[in-house]
């Protein structure tokens, strides 16, 4: 009688635990079968573990959040456009200018050295930054003084550039002799080193402007003035008349002609040892015979050349201001080669034409 009773409430324990087996059992198998289609409500309501992993899987399966995700990511950078600063040619309108061998200097002269007897013309009346081309008369000044080439000369931080923040690997401090100076600042267009041998001329840099002024006179450049010795400064300005002039007087000066041509050089500065290139490319071409020649480059100027080289039997004087592109000044140096070489007994000079 008393055992029945036992027996029953041992069976409904058991049952009971048995509910309670088979509902730990199904339950997560419910969860990750149809987690995606439960309520939001019902899926707060399970455990901690689904509440982090649902949104996980939202983000991997949902293009809205996907979007929603893009929208916060950071925002790319914009740079305004700064167009380039235009120069004085461009500015004065001298690239409208035409001429038959479609040149992109604005202003081009070419001359017979021994005639005088102008080839091609273009705006060659031209007043413009002249740019490193300063330099041509910086060395003629240099080396018509007769100063002694082997004198030490340091750079100071009165040479460092202050009109363009140009970068030199002279540093302050460094030592040169005046005739590596002038090697590097004909050759390299080195600045700091133009500037050190104006400023250790005898009198001063003051003195040293003035003597390229009065030399540029006593040449007959009416259009050429100078205010510091490198062509840093836009306001060193001249005409390509005036600069073929330049290159004519200068190419009979062997210092001058040795030096500018010379397709590199290596300096002791210190315990290192720099190498230092030509600015233009083809002194080393062996199809050229250049005699002398000076690039230079400033925005306002744009690309310029000058060259004494000899073509087809002729001596020529070349120059080219306001090039539009960095390497158009040598390729305007080839044109001209190829169509003299094409023509060798030229009998009239070819003209720039406006309106092209």
């Amino acid at each position: 009688m008393h055992h029945r009773p036992r027996a029953a409430v041992n069976r409904f324990f058991q049952l009971l635990g048995a509910v309670f087996l088979s509902a730990a059992l199904v339950v997560p198998v419910a969860h990750s079968g149809e987690r995606t289609k439960a309520p939001a409500k019902k899926l707060q309501a399970s455990s901690t573990n689904a509440k982090r992993a649902a949104p996980v899987r939202k983000v991997a399966a949902s293009p809205k959040t996907v979007r929603i995700t893009a929208k916060t990511a950071k925002a790319p950078t914009r740079v305004a456009f700064i167009p380039p600063k235009q120069s004085f040619g461009q500015l004065a309108g001298l690239h409208e200018v035409g001429d038959p061998l479609d040149l992109k200097s604005s202003v081009a002269l070419v001359v017979d050295q021994d005639t005088n007897e102008v080839l091609l013309s273009k705006n060659d009346q031209a007043v413009l930054p002249i740019a490193s081309l300063t330099k041509l008369m910086t060395g003629m000044i240099i080396s018509q003084a007769k100063l002694p080439m082997d004198e030490p000369i340091t750079i100071t931080q009165d040479d460092v550039d202050t009109e363009k923040g140009s970068r030199s690997r002279l540093l302050v401090g460094s030592t040169l002799t005046r005739g590596e100076m002038l090697h590097l600042a004909l050759m390299s267009s080195e600045n700091r080193a133009a500037h050190a041998l104006g400023r250790t001329y005898p009198g001063g840099l003051e003195v040293f402007v003035a003597l390229m002024n009065a030399k540029a006179r006593q040449l007959g450049m009416t259009d050429t003035r100078y205010v510091e010795p490198t062509g840093l400064s836009s306001r060193n300005q001249s005409s390509a008349r005036d600069l073929a002039v330049l290159v004519k007087v200068a190419h009979g000066d062997p210092l001058l002609r040795e030096l500018s041509t010379s397709p590199g050089y290596e300096v002791a500065v210190g315990p290192k040892t720099l190498q230092y290139n030509n600015t233009n490319g083809l002194v080393k071409n062996p199809t050229w015979d250049i005699g002398l020649q000076k690039t230079g480059y400033i925005s306002e100027a744009g690309r310029c050349l000058v060259m004494q080289t000899q073509i087809a039997g002729r001596k020529l004087i070349m120059v080219f201001l306001d090039s539009a592109g960095k390497f158009s000044r040598l390729g305007d140096a080839e044109r001209v080669r190829h169509w003299v070489e094409s023509m060798p007994s030229l009998t009239a000079p070819l003209q720039a034409r406006a309106g092209s």
